[in-house]
């Protein structure tokens, strides 16, 4: 999931130049990636795998990276990416920006390539007294806007909990890509400004890039983006606070469960609703 905070711009020659030798480095890397994995899979052609199979096993990858913020082994790393552009190939949407209802509501970053290591992290006091909680992004299609929320915790201040929200507005730029700008950012609470004064530039720096973003992936529970600094987005959707992926019971009488929107979708037409009581 992209943080959605980019600024429009017209492609001119140099700025050209410098869009196709990104889209090469995307397309080597990506190839590396599918090489790596690969090597590393040997009882089932990658090639072969369903949509449902890839996210399985990109979940599976996906343990224990804490979204990839602060950095991933490298064969890791490796596979995730290779598991997302295998996703990629089995995009149902091939023109998702003529479709962007399906990207309406919120999403939660399960993994970016943004990363925050070295004197960054610790200028930022993400070692051990601020934690990174949830990162959340909310679609509204309807007026072409954007939110994106990163939560943060506090240790010694009686646990204080705040988010650094993100307002941006977007337009349409061709069936894969929209071009973003950004319009405002705030850190509730005031004692959580405070502590992120000093490098609060460097914090928006972090998530606030610049440039396009490209939907490369999009369904009905998972979302894969692209922006033009080669980083990668991987969100999924959420629906009142419960993700598709989330199958679990969580009470024993009644039973409750996650459903998919699918699911949901073919019980009542149009329903927002996740939680389904079965009896």
């Amino acid at each position: 999931m992209s943080i959605l905070t980019s600024r429009s711009f017209v492609l001119q020659p140099h700025r050209l130049r410098r869009h196709h030798a990104s889209l090469s480095v995307q397309t080597s890397l990506r190839l590396q990636c599918r090489a790596a994995l690969n090597d590393s899979v040997a009882d089932e052609p990658t090639s072969l795998l369903r949509p449902d199979q890839l996210k399985s096993s990109l979940r599976e990858a996906l343990e224990d990276v804490n979204r990839g913020i602060f950095g991933v082994p490298v064969a890791q790393k490796a596979a995730i990416e290779g598991w997302i552009s295998l996703l990629e190939d089995h995009n149902p949407i091939s023109n998702p920006t003529e479709h962007l209802q399906m990207v309406e509501g919120e999403w939660r970053l399960l993994y970016s390539t943004i990363s925050i290591l070295g004197l960054k992290r610790t200028k930022l006091g993400l070692r051990d007294f601020i934690t990174l909680g949830d990162f959340l992004q909310t679609l509204d299609v309807k007026k072409n806007r954007a939110a994106n929320t990163i939560m943060f915790s506090v240790a010694g201040l009686g646990m204080l909990s705040g988010a650094l929200t993100i307002e941006a507005s977007y337009v349409v730029s061709s069936a894969t890509r929209v071009d973003i700008k950004f319009q405002s950012s705030t850190i509730v609470p005031t004692q959580l400004l405070k502590l992120f004064q000093k490098n609060y530039d460097m914090l928006l720096s972090i998530f606030n890039p610049e440039g396009w973003l490209e939907i490369t992936y999009v369904d009905d529970e998972m979302r894969v983006g692209r922006d033009d600094k080669g980083n990668i987005f991987l969100g999924r959707l959420e629906v009142n606070g419960c993700g598709v992926w989330d199958y679990q019971a969580v009470q024993p009488v009644p039973i409750f469960r996650c459903l998919k929107l699918s699911e949901v979708r073919s019980i009542v037409p149009k329903a927002h609703l996740v939680f389904i009581t079965l009896v």
